[in-house]
């Protein structure tokens, strides 16, 4: 579905992000795997080329402006095009408004929000001249809802998810297409903030199987086949979408 597709990814290096990268060079795209982490990044790449994908891997600060602008034009100067972005990097604090303090918010926007208006922004003119893209920002169901005890998560995951949408509406003329990902409870490192909240692992198992309707958590796979949809022609007519993939746990 996404023959000689070039995407961008970031925060590539594991869970989500890794498997959405590997799920779409699979489909035949070129990934630009980036992640902080080089070596986490370069693992990625080996994953995918080991099924035969292709792409190249990176360090990326999503959090540097400059960085992500040289980074868009390399691709460009490389490789001619960009017709996927997925802004995948995020950050999960813990705590209501009491226990989480003024950096802790801005370190939350910056990556939750800010750094995907930044890669949004920076993918516009070559998507426009191209004809059009697709750009998926990961969010979270906690976009599309409330969580206790999660004030600057759940904040800037609907910010994220206002922005998609307005970005959506605003360029869906130009064959831009902006879609929010909203992952529920995935098993992989990042719910070490939920995990802390809820006062250790045992009680994140018994939350995750007793209040999401289907009762486990979701495979990366599974939220990765979302990316794909996401990505390809196939949600063509697709765009402001929140596409939450939590189990029923929003219902």
């Amino acid at each position: 579905m996404l023959k000689d597709r070039i995407a961008l990814v970031t925060a590539a290096g594991s869970g989500i992000g890794r498997a959405g990268a590997v799920a779409m060079a699979r489909e035949g795209a070129f990934v630009v795997v980036s992640d902080l982490n080089s070596g986490l990044a370069a693992e990625t790449l080996a994953l995918l080329q080991a099924e035969g994908g292709k792409g190249e891997a990176l360090a990326l600060d999503v959090r540097d402006d400059a960085a992500i602008e040289a980074e868009i034009a390399r691709i460009l100067r490389d490789h001619g095009r960009i017709d996927i972005l997925h802004s995948h990097a995020g950050i999960q604090i813990p705590g209501k408004l009491e226990e989480v303090n003024g950096a802790q918010m801005d370190a939350a926007w910056a990556l939750n929000v800010r750094a995907h208006f930044v890669l949004s922004r920076a993918v516009i003119a070559p998507m426009r001249a191209q004809g059009g893209g697709s750009v998926i920002i990961t969010a979270s169901n906690s976009g599309c809802q409330f969580d206790r005890g999660m004030i600057s998560y759940a904040t800037t995951k609907h910010a994220a998810v206002a922005m998609v949408k307005q970005m959506a509406a605003d360029y869906a003329s130009e064959n831009i297409r902006f879609n929010a990902l909203c992952p529920g409870f995935v098993d992989t490192p990042f719910n070490a903030g939920f995990e802390t909240q809820m006062g250790g692992r045992a009680a994140l198992e018994g939350y995750v199987a007793q209040t999401i309707p289907m009762g486990r958590w979701a495979s990366v796979e599974e939220i990765a086949d979302g990316i794909v949809y996401l990505a390809s022609p196939r949600s063509s007519f697709v765009t402001g979408l929140a596409l939450v993939i939590d189990g029923g746990e929003i219902l």
